[in-house]
């Protein structure tokens, strides 16, 4: 028995090989044919592919001054060791601590106030019919998206300036006082996710307007017909068809709570509200560029990037529980 089951194993095997062998060359026919039609889309890739590795990727090299006492003259190789002394300076004094805790109530602010509005803005927009109306208003909504933060705080500033503001000149005229808007930690707060709602949330919702456009118009007509009204079509058919986009959209936008944008915080800071509007992403310029303390300021961007890889793949986690993660 023995000798017929491995003569039957080896004439199993015999047979196999010449089939193991064709489907490998068909594979790799495939596979040259495959690169071949797609030369084109790589050649548009390569850009992008050099842009990463030489302005993002590349750099990384440079975190090592995290872990050394970093000087000009000695250079980053020539400089010494210093262990994860700038980790523990990070919290090790009160301020950093303060500073950590500004960042993340800004962005998460930010991402409970500002992530709802695109997808309303969208929703608003996908019910407008009239074709060129429609259009005018996007074009309105997306327009800040493009303004510096510099012009938008020349906005700010040209709104609610205690002197010149258009607001306080209203309130002094109809109440007879000027209120300090951008000097009080409530109101400058409110300004400032505002500010961001209102250059970004035009931007943001053309991903979610083409999450409408992949719906299945049918479908609205069968609740029609069912007698669905137009909040329950929103409820039972829009809101489900772009939960997908916006779960990827979210855990993208946890990764960067400790990101918060530097542009926005430093435009429309001041000394008075420093209290609430001092963040990593200022913090890490006065230190770095300013005070030329580049070890330090280094080991604040590696702990700020190591957190936002923490909550992505937390993020992405949860996302996984529903079916719905982003890898």
């Amino acid at each position: 028995m023995k000798n017929v089951d491995s003569f039957n194993n080896s004439s199993i095997n015999v047979n196999r090989q010449p089939l193991d062998a064709k489907s490998s060359w068909l594979v790799r026919k495939y596979t040259k044919r495959v690169l071949k039609q797609n030369i084109p889309l790589y050649l548009m890739f390569l850009p992008v592919m050099i842009y990463f590795i030489v302005f993002k990727y590349f750099p990384m090299a440079g975190l090592i001054i995290a872990f050394k006492k970093y000087t000009f003259i000695k250079g980053i190789w020539g400089s010494p060791w210093a262990g994860l002394s700038m980790f523990k300076l990070i919290f090790s004094t009160d301020q950093m601590l303060d500073i950590i805790w500004n960042t993340l109530l800004l962005s998460g602010l930010s991402i409970i106030v500002g992530f709802p509005a695109p997808i309303l803005l969208a929703l608003l927009l996908n019910e407008v019919r009239k074709l060129p109306f429609k259009r005018m208003i996007q074009t309105f909504v997306y327009l800040p998206h493009f303004l510096n933060w510099v012009i938008v705080s020349g906005v700010v500033l040209s709104l609610f300036s205690v002197k010149t503001g258009v607001v306080n000149h209203w309130l002094l005229s109809i109440f007879g006082f000027t209120y300090p808007f951008l000097y009080k930690e409530f109101s400058w707060l409110t300004i400032f996710l505002s500010s961001g709602i209102w250059k970004e949330a035009g931007w943001g919702c053309i991903i979610y307007l083409a999450a409408l456009a992949s719906i299945d118009h049918s479908l609205y007509e069968a609740a029609s017909i069912d007698g669905a009204n137009k909040w329950k079509q929103m409820i039972h058919i829009t809101l489900p068809g772009i939960v997908p986009t916006a779960i990827i959209l979210l855990i993208l936008q946890i990764g960067k709570l400790m990101e918060l944008g530097f542009d926005q915080v430093y435009v429309l800071q001041n000394s008075t509200v420093g209290e609430i509007s001092e963040v990593m992403s200022t913090y890490i310029y006065k230190i770095g560029i300013q005070q030329g303390q580049f070890s330090l300021a280094s080991a604040m961007g590696l702990f700020e990037s190591f957190v936002g890889l923490v909550l992505v793949i937390t993020a992405n986690w949860i996302a996984r529980r529903f079916g719905q993660g982003l890898w």
